[in-house]
């Protein structure tokens, strides 16, 4: 590419404004150490607080600019004081979503050294796995823009859970190139199906798409488990997972508990992938009872913001984009191990500012 890449930057609600400027800073000094040309950002307005104040979640023109964009970061969005009138909180992410299909939810779980580790077996202190979450369809599809149910007398609501094959195919196929992407990087690449096919047609059929799909990847171990038991697994032996790809509600839920193992959501980097465009933010919400206190844990951000480096690398074909992601991956995992990074998430004593300049400092020296 020849133009500047153009990221939209949507800061959001709460945290997220710190946040989000804290991994653009990361962002911006990797570049620069590695020599690689500056991101351009499109500053765009949209969350709970906007909606509060103009009556919208995302400022006019918005939701086409971020579509236009080479990729799109995220701090947080929602407020839960500020709801529409059902109940349900702001939430122009999902419509995002929707609008540009970015089936693929990726979220890396990763150990790191001095972090907390909520498993004894000292097997959970290597924890390095993914959970894929299909992010456009599943139990959500209702609640991006198509709508829900709800019977007159206010006694009853439907929402529409949507398994289409169109979607499900690019999201194995999409599993199957990122566990084959890990077993090049020498990680086990086992892929697991996570489904409730012995009770819902909707995941048979998911299984059945995900067991044609495995046809093309012979060289890829796969196994099979049913979301119950899945959450079960993750708490009595995650070591023995890999890539696990599931519906998105599924994935919602399994993913929480996942980063719950290796510290908790502030850990919790995110990017949802389509066949256009990319977004990428911490899985963590907008957490308003510590905004502006400078508490906020910002690896996940920062994180995220390694994960947009490395799919900008792949679209753009500059690799030096790629030695940027890897140079923050590096730094996260030194400060850890060596103590340097005691976020007050963790109880430590390193508020959202410290982080994110301990981490500026490593990225700077390389």
């Amino acid at each position: 590419m020849t133009h500047p890449l153009r990221v939209a930057l949507i800061r959001g609600d709460g945290i997220g404004i710190d946040v989000a400027n804290a991994a653009i800073a990361v962002v911006d000094a990797s570049l620069a150490r590695v020599g690689a040309p500056a991101l351009e950002y499109d500053d765009i307005d949209a969350g709970a607080g906007y909606f509060a104040e103009t009556g919208l979640d995302i400022e006019p023109g918005g939701e086409e600019r971020a579509g236009e964009a080479d990729a799109i970061f995220l701090g947080a969005i929602g407020l839960p004081a500020i709801r529409h009138e059902d109940g349900t909180e702001i939430s122009p992410h999902l419509r995002l979503r929707d609008r540009f299909q970015l089936y693929a939810g990726v979220r890396p779980v990763k150990a790191y050294p001095n972090a907390p580790q909520r498993l004894a077996d000292p097997r959970a202190a290597n924890l390095d796995m993914v959970i894929l979450r299909e992010s456009t369809e599943g139990l959500f599809y209702s609640a991006a823009v198509h709508g829900r149910f709800v019977a007159s007398g206010d006694e009853e609501v439907r929402e529409t859970l949507r398994i289409s094959r169109a979607t499900t195919e690019k999201l194995h196929r999409f599993a199957f190139k990122l566990a084959e992407r890990r077993k090049a990087r020498g990680k086990s690449a086992r892929l697991t199906c996570v489904d409730k096919a012995n009770v819902f047609a909707s995941m048979a059929f998911f299984r059945k798409i995900f067991d044609e799909t495995k046809a093309e990847y012979p060289e890829i171990a796969v196994g099979y488990n049913y979301v119950d038991a899945m959450a079960l697994d993750l708490v009595r032996k995650p070591w023995e997972f890999d890539v696990m790809v599931m519906e998105n509600m599924f994935g919602d839920i399994l993913s929480d508990l996942a980063g719950g193992l290796v510290g908790g959501m502030g850990m919790a980097a995110c990017g949802e992938i389509g066949d256009h465009t990319g977004l990428f933010q911490p899985a963590h919400g907008s957490a308003p009872d510590i905004m502006g206190q400078d508490k906020a844990n910002p690896l996940a951000a920062i994180l995220s913001g390694a994960m947009m480096l490395d799919y900008l690398s792949d679209k753009s074909g500059d690799k030096k984009l790629e030695a940027a992601a890897e140079l923050i991956e590096r730094a996260v995992d030194a400060g850890f191990g060596e103590n340097a990074l005691r976020p007050m998430e963790f109880g430590g004593d390193m508020g959202t500012e410290a982080v994110t300049a301990e981490l500026l400092r490593r990225v700077e020296a390389g």
